[in-house]
């Protein structure tokens, strides 16, 4: 049973390995597409197949959604990658391009991928005669992985695939207003549970997968639960100023100056040193008020079609107001609550001073020593 337990345990650790490993591959893409999609659409682009309709803003947004036509592919190719080196990008990339001709996005480039990365490392085994064994890595790695991994995919898993999709999409699309807001706070809480980590990506690259499909409602919910903990935390500090009650000490205060600019730009890492010091209050605070973000947002109707970007691209949005209200409300929810919660704080731990360091030092006579 023990042993049953441990290989669980580092099956589930390289799954997230190679999973996280691709996401961190695929970032830059989707910010840079969505970045793009966000220029064109604010100059009044739109997505063209002939250069007779190209100019400026319609190039911006055409380069963007051909961008996030790659993330199955960039999904696939770096899981591929991250399990077998390089012998697996080919194939994995292969398979993220069929999990797009079936129109299973996302979830058919992880599965793609996986598939590929695990038999391109199982053929990279194989001993073969010395004449072949320069060509494995170039050739015949790649290629029969290829084939392998079409054949399955295309002729075992395209349909389930194509149906679990399509059953996905429908469900999301098909939900209440009250329906949206309990799942707007599910996913607004769980994207910010531990500020951009291993547990924030996941369902943050769900919400990336899901814009691949046209749903733009959930992102719209990860752009803006993603500034709520930074603009929060700068809120307590404030409210708890207003109440002369001292939260933070100086050292937290020259943090949340340098946390709140990042969090304008959607990057939350940087209140992580200021939760470290209080996990227990900060983290169920920040937690409420990104889920308050999301059920507002999602609730209500706001779709994001960049990924990335922070305040930056809320006139991007389709309901900005609706996204400006989430945004405040959320974080004046993690503000007041961190402003009530957290303690007071004394005059020494405001600036850092310890009871030992507090002390004066004893002024010591050694003029009766002898040292010889």
């Amino acid at each position: 049973m023990n042993t049953f337990v441990s290989g669980a345990k580092r099956a589930g650790s390289a799954v997230k390995k190679h999973l996280l490993t691709s996401i961190s591959y695929m970032l830059p893409l989707i910010v840079a597409a969505g970045l793009l999609i966000a220029i064109g659409n604010l100059m009044g682009g739109k997505q063209v197949s002939t250069l007779a309709q190209m100019n400026f803003p319609n190039a911006m947004t055409t380069l963007g959604v051909l961008g996030m036509g790659l993330l199955p592919s960039f999904i696939a190719g770096y899981i591929a990658y991250s399990i077998a080196d390089r012998p697996g990008i080919a194939p994995g990339f292969l398979a993220g391009q069929i999990a797009s001709f079936l129109g299973a996005g996302f979830l058919g480039g992880i599965i793609g991928g996986f598939i590929a990365g695990y038999l391109a490392l199982g053929i990279k085994k194989i001993k073969v005669p010395k004449w072949a064994s320069g060509l494995m890595p170039m050739l015949i790695v790649p290629t029969v992985t290829a084939i392998i991994t079409a054949l399955i995919m295309f002729f075992v898993l395209g349909k389930p695939l194509t149906a679990a999709t399509s059953a996905l999409n429908h469900f999301i699309v098909g939900l209440d207003r009250s329906q949206r807001a309990l799942y707007g706070f599910l996913i607004g809480l769980i994207g910010c549970a531990d500020f951009g980590g291993a547990i924030s990506k996941i369902p943050n690259l769900i919400c990336d997968g899901l814009l691949l499909d046209g749903i733009k409602g959930p992102e719209g919910i990860k752009v803006l639960a993603a500034m709520v903990p930074p603009f929060g935390i700068t809120m307590s500090y404030f409210f708890a100023k207003l109440f002369h009650k001292k939260i933070y000490t100086k050292r937290e205060v020259e943090t949340i100056e340098v946390a709140f600019p990042m969090g304008c730009c959607m990057i939350t890492e940087g209140v992580i040193p200021i939760a470290m010091n209080d996990l227990l209050r900060t983290l169920p605070c920040t937690w409420l008020g990104c889920g308050v973000t999301g059920m507002i947002s999602y609730a209500w109707g706001n779709e994001s079609p960049v990924p990335s970007g922070g305040i930056f691209v809320i006139p991007a949005m389709s309901k900005p107001l609706v996204a400006i209200i989430a945004l405040i409300a959320g974080s004046l929810v993690t503000g007041i609550l961190l402003a009530i919660f957290k303690k007071s704080l004394t005059e020494e731990e405001v600036n850092g001073i310890t009871k030992d360091e507090d002390k004066e030092e004893t002024n010591v006579d050694l003029s009766g020593v002898n040292l010889q």
